[in-house]
């Protein structure tokens, strides 16, 4: 970073600082809202973008070669007049990656010459032609796009993540319901909870929370159809960094018929369990001996004083109207050997006893032990840590609902099943970049928050803000025109993109 953008970073910071300090105010006459008589005018030379992130990310996609990638696997254009595969699937990436929610936002950016200054483009692509462009995939050609940014994600894991960081690859997996309310799209069925659209299959790495592989399938498919293809390259492609792999994923996904293999393989694996009668009673049948508490890990307070617990309105409600309740009373955990009949070896089955107390009013109506289980191949992790481990699942939904209503990733814009899977995985791309961006930062506080940051936080803190565009000189400069809390570690991360180099 430049000593006068340092200089002017820090003036920023005390001058802010300064004016939100705590104090004790006199009692105003007037509202804290004075504003008045405002008026607007057009600038005749000082051009401007509200998106002045979008030059770091353009950088971050040239010095990492994604570029080259995309326009080195891709070949659905058979003269480029005027744009390259990489311009289309950068335009629908950056798109969403600057808050658009649709392809027709696509037309915004077309018509702020300032924007199209920033990325020295002439022109960019209209929303018509971005869709007839996701018309020219087929499904080849998505997993080439795929694999294209997959092996630009293995040189930053190599570079950004310390041995530490390597050890373990967690690939979560899990299905999701894409409704449409259109009806003349091909591919399109009703899902199992009668919603018309599609079911797409993520699979992620649940480290650097990034979606490896965006699979697009019919509505009536059940989540574990194809699963095992996808969770194999995922694991191919982890196994290029990490020491280890670990499959994780909910009862679905527990494919006994692979267990043998993924373990001769040397692939971990911790799935959630169906409750089978047979589980259930051999469970029932344990001693007691063999149960121990299972404590959760409490919250750690932002604060170094923690906060009173406000009374709980619902229970009090529920409670006065003598509604049916059923609360938790005590968790227990225990393990068994078991050999499901797929499979030639036994596996680790832990088992989580939950015991719920039914309610009627302040009537104790009965305690009811309900069961949880779980099976892995991993030995050297206690019954309490395995079912630990299989709850931080959890982060994979959160991803989930970032990319269907932060990226608005899975709004099925165009007309089949194809086309909208390549949509999807060239608009997931923002959420990559967001990720890539992430594991440069050098601060690791910072680098963790903006690894599990919600889309829209990101893009109002390091995407969206004011700078004015200037050329000359054979550069292009992007002047801020603004500050927020993240503007020192926006610069400092732009210095580290600038100097990256991949041999």
């Amino acid at each position: 970073m430049k000593e006068k953008d340092s200089r002017i970073l820090g003036e920023c910071k005390r001058k802010l600082a300064k004016r939100l300090e705590r104090k004790q105010w006199a009692e105003q006459d007037m509202p804290m809202f004075r504003a008045r008589n405002i008026h607007y005018e057009m600038a005749e030379r000082t051009r401007a973008i509200d998106c002045g992130g979008i030059g770091a990310f353009h950088t971050l996609a040239r010095r990492t070669g994604l570029i080259e990638a995309i326009d080195d696997s891709l070949h659905l254009l058979k003269r480029h007049l005027p744009y390259h595969e990489s311009d289309h699937v950068l335009n629908i990436g950056y798109n969403v990656l600057t808050g658009g929610t649709c392809l027709d936002d696509i037309e915004l950016r077309r018509n702020d010459e300032t924007y199209m200054n920033g990325l020295c483009a002439a022109r960019i692509p209209d929303p018509t032609t971005a869709g007839d462009f996701t018309r020219r995939f087929c499904e080849d050609d998505v997993l080439a796009l795929m694999e294209s940014v997959n092996r630009i994600r293995v040189k930053i894991w190599r570079k950004r993540l310390s041995r530490k960081e390597r050890k373990v690859g967690i690939i979560d997996v899990d299905g999701m319901v894409a409704a449409t309310t259109g009806e003349c799209k091909e591919g399109m069925d009703m899902a199992y909870n009668g919603v018309w659209g599609y079911h797409p299959l993520l699979v992620s790495l649940a480290n650097t929370m990034e979606p490896l592989y965006l699979v697009n399938r019919s509505g009536n498919r059940p989540s574990h159809e194809g699963s095992v293809e996808w969770l194999d390259r995922a694991a191919s492609l982890a196994g290029q960094e990490f020491d280890r792999v670990c499959f994780r994923g909910d009862t679905d996904f527990a494919l006994t018929k692979e267990f043998d293999r993924w373990t001769a393989e040397g692939r971990d694996f911790v799935f959630g369990f169906d409750a089978m009668p047979n589980l259930v009673e051999i469970a029932e049948g344990l001693e007691e001996g063999r149960w121990r508490g299972l404590r959760r890990r409490e919250k750690k307070a932002r604060g170094g004083k923690k906060r009173s617990r406000p009374a709980n309105v619902k229970d009090r409600i529920v409670e006065e109207r003598g509604y049916k309740n059923i609360t938790l009373e005590a968790e227990h955990v225990a393990e068994f050997d078991y050999k499901p009949v797929k499979c030639k070896r036994s596996y680790r089955v832990i088992v989580l006893r939950k015991t719920l107390r039914i309610e009627e009013g302040q009537k104790l109506l009965f305690k009811e032990p309900r069961y949880f289980f779980y099976i892995t191949n991993i030995e050297d992790m206690s019954t309490a840590e395995v079912v630990f481990f299989a709850n931080e699942r959890c982060d994979q939904e959160n991803l989930i609902e970032q990319l269907k209503n932060g990226l608005n990733a899975l709004r099925m814009p165009v007309g089949d099943l194809v086309s909208n899977w390549a949509y999807m995985v060239m608009a997931s791309l923002a959420w990559t970049l967001k990720a890539w961006f992430a594991l440069l930062v050098r601060r690791r506080e910072k680098r963790r928050e903006l690894l599990g940051m919600e889309f829209r936080r990101f893009l109002n803190a390091v995407v969206r803000f004011p700078c004015q565009i200037v050329g000359g000189g054979r550069r292009i400069v992007y002047r801020i025109l603004g500050y927020n809390e993240w503007t020192g570690v926006f610069l400092r991360t732009f210095d580290v993109i600038r100097a990256l180099r991949f041999t």
